[in-house]
């Protein structure tokens, strides 16, 4: 038996090697590696940057590679984004993402529902506008809800901690709250830390999933993201009070298709709690380390928190709860930068875009490449984010590096030229993130409570952990060990 799949794996290499693709005439570099439909996922899994970065030093800017069974075209010259981004027709995000989400979170594909994807599309608006400042709003009164009740007893001294089990908890209820709201009697949900538990649980298993692992290889996953689903059903959701209009205008339109059963809407819904929070967590783990991690940084940030309000007629007393309006925060010119600066360090997304047909891709005036049908057409913005002729010193957080003369700094460079794509932690063009104004501004809410509600330090020998490297390409990596501190009420 073993000698037999011996020879049949052999057989199998031999047929990649005699039968697999072969780089035609005018297509970049191909890179398949030697294991069958694998080619190299093991060295993109491993390190994603660093393989990226080897392949660029020996075969240019442009060039694909064999990837679980998929041919990635990878465009490492952010001078040549916009080519890309701009181009609608024949490059197509939606492709992807509509075979994949309903392999991830469980729901039919939207093809059988005529008209729902574009609807879900148009609802996208209650994340922006006007609506932003009511999320805001909501979200401000949550988090406080959230700090006042389990972080700020006045009589407290120091308590210890995790700092990323921290983030998430308070992050994690607080968003939920102001997404989905508040449930029939009191103003909390019980059960959030289960809640949030088993959504980690789920999260784990979220890079095998989006690779297309078939979701029974792996353990109790679908019995967890069952239990998820579950707490969106209509009959419990109908229940809660406050909820957001986004939200509001989901359920609105799930009840125009008949066929839609409760548990599929309930995946819908839960499909957003992941987008909500999946990457927001640890861009807020990240935004408030490397504040406590730097002390000066934190201390210019607290104050302009302090000054901002000040000048609104506000003097900040610890025994009064807070209120920041999306104008305030949108004078935070130091905490948005220090939040930017966390986000290039820690982002790791991929910009993704599948070839609808055989063509010529133009890349600028000069270059174009030949990429054949179902290729998938990749940006690797982390390789920007960590180039040193765009940004001085790349591997060090600097809180300050977006500003200039006190203004949001635009202006990054390479090879003299300015770049029009400098930080792209939000995806691009048609696959950017509808909702990270919200996400930027519920990472700024939380870091004003900590920083002028909390004392907080690291406990001795916290240096910046490394990233897990298992979520390259899909958002915002996590930290590869525990971060502990402590933390206390401040006393003025």
């Amino acid at each position: 038996m073993v000698l037999l799949l011996l020879l049949l794996g052999l057989l199998g290499l031999l047929l990649f090697l005699l039968h697999g693709r072969k780089r035609r005439q005018g297509e970049p570099p191909l890179i398949k590696g030697w294991v069958p439909f694998l080619g190299n996922t093991l060295q993109f899994g491993k390190n994603a940057h660093k393989f990226l970065e080897d392949q660029k030093r020996k075969n240019g800017d442009v060039f694909t590679v064999l990837i679980a069974g998929k041919y990635m075209t990878f465009i490492m010259d952010p001078l040549l984004y916009p080519s890309i981004i701009k181009h609608g027709r024949q490059l197509d995000f939606h492709e992807l993402t509509e075979r994949l989400a309903p392999l991830v979170f469980g729901y039919p594909s939207m093809k059988t529902f005529p008209g729902l994807s574009e609807q879900i599309s148009r609802a996208y608006r209650f994340l922006q506008g006007d609506s932003l400042t009511s999320l805001t709003e909501s979200m401000m009164g949550n988090l406080m809800l959230v700090f006042c009740q389990d972080h700020l007893d006045p009589g407290q001294g120091w308590r210890s901690g995790n700092l990323y089990e921290f983030c998430s908890s308070v992050m994690f209820e607080a968003t939920f709250l102001t997404i989905y709201g508040r449930p029939q009697t009191g103003s909390r949900h019980q059960h959030m830390d289960q809640l949030l538990k088993d959504f980690l649980q789920f999260d784990a298993m979220f890079p095998y999933l989006s690779a297309e692992v078939p979701i029974w290889l792996l353990g109790r996953t679908k019995t967890v993201r069952q239990k998820l689903i579950s707490h969106f059903l209509p009959q419990r959701l109908s229940c809660w009070s406050d909820k957001c209009q986004f939200i509001q205008a989901r359920l609105e339109l799930f009840n125009l298709y008949d066929k839609l059963r409760d548990v599929d809407k309930a995946a819908h819904h839960f499909t957003i709690l992941w987008a909500s929070v999946g990457n927001t967590l640890p861009a807020t783990f990240w935004a408030t380390f490397d504040l406590v991690a730097h002390p000066e940084a934190l201390k210019v940030v607290r104050q302009e928190i302090l000054d901002v309000l000040r000048a609104s007629g506000v003097e900040f007393s610890p025994d009064r709860e807070l209120t920041l309006s999306r104008e305030q925060l949108d004078k935070l010119v130091f905490l948005e930068s220090s939040i930017k600066e966390s986000l290039r360090l820690s982002s790791a997304s991929m910009n993704l875009r599948v070839a609808q047909e055989d063509f010529s891709l133009r890349l600028d005036a000069e270059r174009s490449v030949a990429v054949r049908k179902g290729d998938i057409i990749t940006l690797y913005p982390q390789s920007m984010h960590l180039d040193p002729e765009i940004y001085e010193d790349p591997q060090t957080f600097h809180f300050d590096r977006f500003v200039e003369d006190g203004r949001e700094k635009t202006d990054f460079r390479k090879h003299g030229q300015k770049l029009k794509y400098y930080l792209m932690p939000f995806g691009s063009g048609s696959s950017k993130c509808p909702g990270r104004y919200f996400a930027v501004n519920e990472i700024k809410q939380f870091v004003c409570l900590l920083l002028l509600y909390l004392d907080l330090q690291l406990e001795d020998g916290q240096n910046r952990p490394s990233s897990d490297h298992s979520r390259a390409g899909l958002g915002i990596q996590q930290p590869s060990s525990p971060v502990l501190f402590r933390y206390r009420p401040r006393a003025e």
